[in-house]
């Protein structure tokens, strides 16, 4: 099998771990299909608070400068997991030997955006709650918090059903996925004109 069971309360419970004591160390996460949804999971959180800081008042134009460079190195580490997720799976799949039927169709969300998009509606999921506790906002904000929560946590249901439909479809074989290269363009300095076009003029 491959251990995806529970992942949505799984991934709740990292994050609220990581928001108690952030003890995270990625050299101690394996090469497991398990740690890599971990690590995929742990991009999403660091990007969810920078983006927090990215939006502060009170920043200087340096400050934001610096933090819009870490959301952007986070995105491309956050795609670039997204597709290990996926080749990870699809090497077990292989290993398994699942013979794939010949009426079968293929699935255009790979398990590894189905997987990035819940850990995000986890983290949207947790900070809702939060914003249910507070004690300094009016009742009306709470209340407005948690029709959201309700929602969200539908969500988080939805999207766990598909996960473990896909995975079983593609287990049977009457269902496959290819792994969709993002070819991110403005990280890469020999296609982001504006890096390239750089580089040539200090020719």
């Amino acid at each position: 099998m491959i251990e995806l069971h529970n992942l949505a309360d799984k991934m709740y419970r990292f994050i609220s771990d990581w928001h108690i004591e952030d003890n995270f160390h990625i050299g101690s996460l394996s090469s497991s299909l398990e740690d890599a949804v971990v690590l995929l999971l742990r991009y999403n959180y660091e990007l969810w608070h920078q983006e927090d800081i990215a939006r502060d008042p009170k920043a200087t134009d340096t400050e934001i400068a610096r933090v819009k460079r870490n959301i952007d190195k986070l995105n491309q580490k956050r795609n670039d997991m997204i597709e290990k997720v996926d080749e990870k799976i699809s090497d077990i799949l292989s290993d398994k030997n699942i013979e794939v039927s010949k009426d079968a169709t293929m699935n255009s969300e790979t398990p590894g955006s189905i997987i990035d998009r819940l850990s995000i509606n986890m983290l949207k999921i947790y900070h809702m709650q939060e914003q249910t506790q507070r004690t300094d906002a009016s009742q009306k904000h709470i209340e407005s918090c948690r029709q959201k929560l309700n929602i969200l946590e539908i969500q988080k249901k939805d999207l766990s059903v598909c996960l473990a439909e896909l995975m079983n479809d593609l287990i049977k074989g009457t269902k496959y996925f290819k792994v969709y290269r993002q070819m991110k363009m403005y990280n890469d300095p020999n296609l982001n004109p504006v890096l390239y076009g750089k580089k040539n003029r200090k020719r």
